[in-house]
């Protein structure tokens, strides 16, 4: 099966040929008519994700369009509920302890953990990896099945969770640090990330939450298509069976979770680099200035800083 007429036509003009989208959608119908009859009825056969309950398999990925600009963002959903069991943005996603920090605090706020966990290939999973087969060691239905690895484009739940993030939030902060870097006003190097870090990712984890929450409590309709239920993902998360699944959380002892945390590293109190941290403090210290509340607020603060701290330089 072919792709559709417009993606074709942009492969075509990527490829150096001089063709209409018209003469491709004509091309299409000869060359792929049954693709294009799935197309047309909106029937693309796609692999279905089948999922039998809440915490059956947690998807964790990273997103990393904001990587540029130093605000680091991990995440996982729940497969069966869609419901986001963490959500956060910090300096590193690359730090393996960091990550395993937001998997143990998911883990202890459950007294259990998921029955798999997926995760494509990267070190900073393998504190994770190492973690979820330690808990689940003791499991009658242990096997090393229990964490799988992958590549996060097949990762396909929490990969189209990111869409509706870039839509939903995302987008807004890619325009903005774009426009920085478009006016010469960001050079991607360790300063200018710092001062973005120190005056922006406190605001975009606090947006982030009110995203996962709007996520959480919203109505997914049920796509003809799919086998996966229909509903607020907190709903059917909580109540599975109202929604033909039943709960696959795994018990997890105090004892191990504790063990797992003092290998983790907590999101520490400083955004950005200590030192950097300690001379933007002093610099709105010494101009009365106060923290931001708002993207603009912090954009204006990072212009301020950025001009005084390079004017010391």
């Amino acid at each position: 099966m072919l792709h559709g007429y417009k993606m074709m036509h942009l492969k075509c003009i990527q490829a150096g040929y001089v063709v209409t989208q018209e003469a491709i959608r004509q091309l299409l119908k000869i060359l792929d008519p049954h693709g294009v009859q799935l197309r047309r009825r909106k029937r693309l056969r796609r692999r279905l994700y089948h999922n039998p309950g809440p915490n059956f398999l947690w998807h964790v990925d990273s997103y990393d369009k904001l990587k540029p600009y130093g605000i680091c963002i991990n995440g996982a959903i729940d497969g069966f509920s869609r419901m986001m069991i963490w959500l956060h943005a910090y300096s590193t996603s690359s730090d393996p302890k960091v990550i395993a920090g937001y998997f143990i605090d998911a883990v202890s706020s459950r007294n259990g953990t998921a029955t798999r966990i997926r995760s494509d290939l990267g070190t900073e999973n393998c504190y994770m990896e190492q973690m979820q087969m330690f808990l689940r060691h003791d499991h009658t239905d242990y096997s090393r099945n229990c964490y799988l690895y992958g590549s996060s484009n097949h990762n396909q739940r929490i990969e189209h969770w990111w869409g509706f993030l870039r839509k939903q939030h995302a987008q807004f902060w890619i325009n903005l640090f774009q426009d920085l870097k478009d006016s010469d006003d960001f050079s991607g190097d360790f300063l200018d990330k710092s001062l973005i870090q120190f005056t922006c990712l406190e605001i975009i984890e606090r947006e982030l939450q009110d995203v996962v929450h709007l996520w959480n409590t919203h109505r997914i309709r049920q796509s003809r298509n799919a086998v996966s239920p229909g509903g607020r993902p907190v709903m059917m998360y909580t109540l599975p069976q109202l929604f033909g699944g039943r709960e696959y959380l795994k018990e997890a002892p105090q004892q191990k979770i504790q063990a797992c945390r003092e290998e983790c590293r907590e999101r520490g109190p400083y955004p950005c680099d200590n030192t950097v941290f300690d001379i933007c403090c002093l610099a709105m210290a010494e101009n009365s200035l106060h923290p931001p509340t708002s993207p603009e607020e912090a954009i204006d603060l990072y212009m301020f800083l950025r001009a005084y701290i390079r004017t010391q330089i």
